[in-house]
């Protein structure tokens, strides 16, 4: 795989990811997606660099909310209650303190830099959730959702032996659900 091609692709999302999109109905649409999973720990994340925004999906979502933590290099994330306090984390990221309790997530809203229509995703190059995504499936069922403006989608990305396909990708424009 060549790294340069990936980076490519990751810089010009990212640069489309920067103008961004309708927020109001990438929220109505993720609200919807998230719907048959009432009841179901979600895990979501806190945006940061322009990340699409799933926080107004994640209040209004019926059931446990956790958010991820790094809590090393190459390891799965961990997942802790989502409470009242967030403390700043690794790569400019924020989750909950070390003391909230652990979840597991049966739903997942994943960040991302760039998707395809076959639900490969790219992402920013730590990996962390293509581990996580393995290490979950690996004990039972989950859903990934990416979670990106229209404008981010890529026409084709290069996938590896270790990267973890989404489940659907929901966007500004409506869900995706990947074809082969």
């Amino acid at each position: 795989m060549d790294p340069g091609l990936k980076a490519a692709l990751r810089q010009a999302a990212l640069a489309a990811r920067a103008a961004g999109g309708d927020d109001a109905a990438l929220t109505r649409h993720l609200i919807a997606a998230l719907a048959p999973h009432r009841g179901q720990v979600l895990a979501g994340y806190w945006p940061m660099r322009g990340e699409a925004d799933p926080r107004p999906a994640m209040a209004a979502h019926d059931g446990p909310v956790c958010l991820p933590a790094v809590i090393g290099p190459a390891r799965p994330l961990e997942f802790r209650a989502h409470g009242d306090r967030l403390e700043p984390g690794r790569f400019g990221t924020s989750h909950p303190p070390a003391d909230s309790p652990l979840l597991r997530p049966q739903v997942l809203i994943v960040p991302l830099a760039g998707f395809d229509r076959a639900g490969h995703r790219l992402g920013y190059g730590g990996g962390f959730y293509d581990r996580t995504l393995e290490s979950l499936r690996a004990g039972g069922p989950i859903t990934a959702i990416g979670l990106a403006y229209a404008a981010q989608e890529i026409r084709a990305i290069p996938a590896e032996p270790t990267d973890q396909p989404l489940d659907l990708v929901v966007t500004d424009q409506g869900v995706i659900l990947p074809q082969a």
